[in-house]
């Protein structure tokens, strides 16, 4: 989480470092072991904020939670020496929300025809309704100002006709 204090290029080019009480690292997909300060890795994070299981799919919980109760968030992430966190790219190319199939490429692109947008990137987050919801990381274009209901109403015209479920596209 990025913080007041934060310097204008750690509020736009990080996550910034771990909520209080929360424990992160990145890690080797194909290992397991923490990957050093600088080195791209999965994403893993620990605390409170992190589901107990997927309801009746023990195999998917075992997929995405490990033994340590750390959730695999498939995100392609490095740490700086201050913990900052910066997101690279993703393991997943699929959002599983609700049972929805959606592909964060395609939800960029539309996005990306915006002409509020400069540049955009799209990431499941976890939810306990849902397992994952959408969310986009957004640069606006240079002298502009995207408008959050203008951009849902956009979406909501490029989308399936379904209603959208509360705080995601």
């Amino acid at each position: 989480m990025t913080r007041p204090k934060d310097t204008q290029i750690d509020k736009t080019l990080t996550l910034g470092g771990p909520m209080p009480d929360v424990d992160i690292k990145i890690v080797n997909p194909e290992s397991g072991q923490t990957v050093p300060i600088g080195q791209l890795g999965e994403y893993c994070t620990r605390g409170y904020h992190v589901k107990h299981e997927y309801f009746d799919m023990p195999e998917a919980t075992a997929k995405t939670i490990d033994e340590d109760n750390r959730l695999h968030a498939g995100d392609l992430c490095s740490l700086d020496e201050r913990g900052s966190c910066k997101v690279e790219g993703r393991l997943k190319d699929i959002i599983i929300c609700g049972g929805e199939n959606i592909y964060p490429e395609e939800r960029e692109e539309l996005l990306f025809r915006h002409p509020s947008i400069g540049e955009v990137a799209i990431v499941g987050l976890p939810n306990d309704r849902y397992g994952n919801i959408v969310g986009a990381f957004i640069r606006a274009a240079p002298g502009k100002q995207p408008d959050r209901e203008e951009l849902f109403a956009y979406l909501q015209e490029q989308l399936s006709p379904q209603p959208p479920r509360t705080g995601s596209f």
